[in-house]
């Protein structure tokens, strides 16, 4: 997709001239054969035969900017959305989602080849981290103090309380960008490229630099409010509980443990696009895992807008999945939807995707608002 057509504001939604319409039908998913732990050699190679050529997108994107991304996390425990495959696109937030979902495999596709290069990144620090405080530490640029570091079992509040003090270490920081290029290099077996090995340090330095204040920002200047790294970590669900993957060490562990496996696997890719997403599709049937869930953010409204719609609905179709797979979707707050979150930048929503690709064969989505708006499930709402 040509993103750089789009506003580097919010997008206005093109009307979507519909495709022939085809019969939906349920990709056939062979005997379970996925491994427990994937080695370096072949998570490497997924990566590699998987990813398209990077793409634009009008922000570098290091950190959500989707503060009420935990409030569908009890509807996904409803509708029994665990196990099987994951799909997510984006930075940290991505984590979060796994750590409720618990999938036995993971995918994050993004247009962006720096994000393939941040999630290396995340996976170096996991490894290299046995603990929530250590993440951050490494993360941050902050080296644990030896007497008043944060325990094992301390609360997202302390740890939050302890990083927004503690101040940045430039041999700290160094010897972290050492361990972690080499790591990736090596013990990954993904080998950087000079523009991959600058990118790293790009977004490592700038966790550095900002540490828990880092926002996500447009590119070329235009900036809005959006909330720190602070408040994304710090945030809660509806009833007032946390639920970051750091504000729990059973979270942080399975996701920790998911990346020593290597089973979180980064992809560059478009979701319209002809190889990324249909390579997905086709190693998780062949390996005989259903997708669960499949984190699109709000991308699809770029994909209207940039008229690729209907590429990712074939890409969708190529997925393996059954009557509970589920789509988890953010919608700006300019869309005015009906179960809107006052607050919040973001409505956090779910759709069944068999009810998705239906829909569509009706030609119910003539455009982005209608998508959005039909047959969504909504926190709280059956």
């Amino acid at each position: 997709m040509n993103l750089r057509k789009l506003s580097l504001a919010f997008l206005l939604v093109l009307a979507l001239t519909p495709g022939t319409i085809t019969q939906t039908r349920q990709v056939p998913v062979a005997p379970a054969t996925l491994p427990d732990k994937l080695s370096a050699t072949e998570f490497a190679r997924l990566i590699n035969e998987f990813s398209e050529s990077g793409g634009y997108f009008l922000s570098d994107n290091l950190i959500s900017n989707e503060t009420s991304y935990l409030y569908i996390t009890d509807k996904l425990k409803q509708l029994n959305a665990t196990g099987g495959a994951y799909i997510g696109v984006g930075p940290e937030q991505n984590f979060t989602y796994i750590a409720k979902i618990r999938p036995r495999i993971a995918f994050i596709l993004d247009i962006r080849r720096l994000a393939v290069v941040q999630h290396l990144m995340y996976k170096a620090i996991f490894h290299l981290s046995p603990d929530r405080a250590g993440f951050l530490a490494r993360l941050l640029g902050r080296p644990l103090a030896k007497e008043k570091a944060p325990g094992a079992g301390a609360s997202i509040s302390e740890l939050v309380e302890y990083f927004s003090r503690a101040p940045a270490d430039e041999k700290f920081f160094a010897s972290t960008l050492a361990e972690i290029r080499k790591m990736i290099q090596k013990d990954f077996q993904f080998q950087l490229t000079e523009a991959d090995q600058k990118d790293l340090e790009y977004v490592l330095k700038s966790f550095r630099d900002e540490g828990l204040e880092i926002t996500f920002k447009f590119n070329g200047g235009y900036q809005n409010y959006f909330p720190t790294l602070k408040e994304v970590i710090a945030a809660t669900d509806q009833s007032g509980k946390p639920g970051n993957f750091l504000a729990s060490a059973d979270d942080y562990d399975f996701v920790r443990q998911l990346q020593l496996k290597n089973l979180i696997v980064p992809v560059n890719g478009d979701f319209g696009g002809k190889k990324a997403l249909a390579s997905i599709g086709d190693y998780l049937r062949k390996q005989g895992v259903t997708v669960t869930a499949f984190y699109t953010s709000n991308v699809e409204q770029y994909l209207f807008g940039d008229r690729s719609f209907e590429a990712f609905v074939g890409n969708v179709r190529k997925l393996p999945v059954n009557e509970q797979s589920l789509f988890i979707r953010s919608v700006l707050d300019r869309y005015m939807h009906p179960a809107i979150l006052p607050g919040h930048l973001f409505t956090m929503l779910l759709q069944h995707i068999p009810v998705f690709l239906k829909d569509y064969d009706e030609g119910r989505y003539q455009d982005y608002h209608q998508l959005v708006t039909t047959h969504y499930i909504a926190a709280g709402r059956q």
